[in-house]
């Protein structure tokens, strides 16, 4: 059975231990955004609560919870961090991959390890001519030992993490490879530069004969052909990011509002939280905020159900897709409008370097070109009118031109 089966923690149980820190890792969170002081403190917090094993069943050492709770999570970290979840992206696929996996001693191995605190980032995509034909990155042998050679970018999390999980290309086969971070021949490098999510540690990572052992080969590579749970499920941990973004934005903005006593002499109240004017933006970004969870949290309902009956029925998977395809869309259209018209509530004041309103949308802009929502909307249409197969998992880089 790849279900949890044993029981699970119950939502009020959860709160009490991740609440308070998150409530910690939020106080400073404007700080961190001032400084670019990547969160190694706070990662190592939720490491030491055992938030990377929030879906390992309780047998194993981890909490046991389902889909649906670990998303609920995931938009209250991104409320107080934004940067972490999405540094957790892959973690969080790996787990699953591991719950997936057959019985036997290295699944069980690998769940034990995440239940003590194992955190996993990836080196998936990369620069240049990239991986739309196949992976640069290659596992070569060298003598009798396996090496892994190439440069990605975009290793999101890696930085935090104690393995990072690798795709690269085996004599023209896609394979997954997990490498220790530390190995001899790693070299990570912080060297994102967009102008929004700063702190996902998602530079570059460079392998020069890496010594890869047999069993870290985990198998078929990210990009294969057919129906996947992944690529829905790695969206999703955007989408929450976006839903946790809002709801910072709208508690931001309303704390600034309420304490705010200067007004234009045109207002319709006396005080700013008294302007019905300024009334209707904090309610359009709470609304935002609350639609926003309310379609990742669907969507995690629908992943709940194909992850259950092991990610094997292609109609669940193609389900899961779809909706999370269009959660995406919905999502971004509720999310950007939203921390934009926040800056409505003031004049010059409310741009203050102090208060960095501006990084949600700047996290909320950033989050929202992955996986570029007109490709996504075109695939919906597609599907729906033609029959289309959606895609699943796919790859950026330079196409070879058709023969």
């Amino acid at each position: 059975m790849t279900s949890v089966e044993a029981k699970s923690t119950t939502d009020s149980e959860l709160d009490a231990i991740f609440r308070p820190i998150f409530d910690r890792i939020a106080e400073g969170a404007l700080a961190r955004e001032i400084d670019r002081s990547l969160p190694y403190e706070e990662a190592g917090w939720l490491r030491e609560a055992k938030f990377g094993a929030l879906r390992v069943p309780v047998e194993f050492g981890g909490y046991g919870v389902t889909v649906r709770q670990l998303f609920r999570l995931l938009i209250e970290l991104a409320a107080a961090e934004s940067n972490l979840p999405q540094a957790l992206r892959v973690h969080f696929s790996f787990v699953e991959d591991q719950l997936l996996a057959e019985p036997g001693p290295q699944r069980e191995r690998w769940l034990r390890a995440l239940a003590e605190g194992t955190l996993v980032g990836n080196a998936i995509t990369e620069p240049g001519v990239g991986a739309a034909d196949r992976y640069q990155t290659a596992l070569t042998a060298k003598g009798d030992q396996l090496v892994l050679n190439g440069v990605k970018y975009y290793s999101t999390g890696s930085l935090y993490a104690d393995h990072i999980l690798v795709a690269a290309d085996r004599d023209g086969e896609r394979v997954s490879i997990l490498v220790d971070a530390d190995a001899e021949g790693v070299t990570q490098h912080d060297d994102w530069d967009g102008f929004g999510q700063r702190l996902t540690a998602s530079g570059t990572t460079e392998f020069v004969d890496v010594p890869v052992a047999a069993d870290r080969v985990l198998g078929p590579g990210y990009g294969g052909a057919g129906a996947t749970y992944a690529t829905s499920y790695l969206q999703l941990v955007q989408l929450a990011v976006l839903a946790g973004i809002a709801r910072r934005a709208e508690r931001d903005t309303r704390a600034w509002v309420a304490a705010r006593t200067r007004v234009y002499s045109h207002s319709a109240g006396a005080i700013p939280r008294e302007d019905p004017l300024v009334q209707q933006v904090i309610g359009r970004l709470s609304a935002a905020a609350f639609a926003a969870e309310a379609s990742v949290l669907a969507v995690a309902d629908v992943l709940d159900r194909a992850l259950d009956n092991g990610a094997k029925n292609e109609e669940d998977l193609v389900a899961a897709e779809l909706a999370a395809t269009q959660a995406q869309i919905s999502v971004i259209d509720l999310v950007l409008p939203a921390t934009t018209q926040l800056f409505e509530v003031g004049g010059a004041s409310v741009v203050s370097e102090r208060l960095r309103l501006d990084r949600h949308w700047r996290n909320a802009r950033t989050i929202s070109v992955h996986n570029p929502v007109i490709q996504k909307a075109k695939a919906i249409g597609d599907h729906l009118l033609n029959g289309a197969d959606l895609p699943f998992a796919w790859n950026a880089g330079e196409r070879k031109p058709s023969a």
